[in-house]
């Protein structure tokens, strides 16, 4: 992409925040997915959801984005890509796709210790967090213990 290129994304809410993803990270929305706990894990992961023959983690990335909130009982999860494998978003709303002109992007700052936050956008409405969606999940996954990465029959 060049600076003259708009970027797609999906925007949605998770508290009073707004954010967007990169369509091309994104495999859909679904509401109302039914979750299984996983005993032991870390309070980022809410559980896994089945999804068309893969076991796909539920993450909570509220608490990493500096955002207080309980999960909303409705809440709808955005399944994105990282590379080969598949994470769910636990979101309030999915808002829209937009195109963010590129050169309308700024740099996050003040928000740096929230390493997931690519950039700004100033919406004509309200200020749009672009999230990189493999720095937000290795924010929520690298701090697990090497045991809790382990599957259950501890192989690696």
């Amino acid at each position: 992409m060049d600076a003259t290129s708009p970027l797609r994304c999906c925007t949605f809410r998770i508290g009073p925040a707004c954010f967007a993803i990169p369509t091309t990270s994104v495999v859909e929305v679904l509401r109302g997915s039914r979750l299984t706990r996983v005993p032991q894990a870390p309070e980022s992961v809410l559980g896994l959801m089945h999804l068309r023959g893969r076991i796909v983690p539920v993450v909570d990335p509220a608490a990493r984005l500096g955002i207080d909130r309980p999960v909303p009982a409705g809440a709808a999860h955005l399944v994105i890509a990282v590379q080969e494998d598949w994470y769910a978003l636990a979101i309030d709303e999915m808002l829209d796709v937009a195109e963010i002109p590129a050169a309308e992007i700024e740099p996050s700052a003040g928000e740096t210790t929230v390493d997931a936050i690519a950039g700004v956008h100033a919406a004509p409405d309200r200020l749009v967090h672009l999230l990189d969606p493999g720095r937000m999940i290795h924010s929520l996954v690298r701090s697990r213990p090497q045991t809790e990465r382990q599957g259950s029959l501890g192989k690696t």
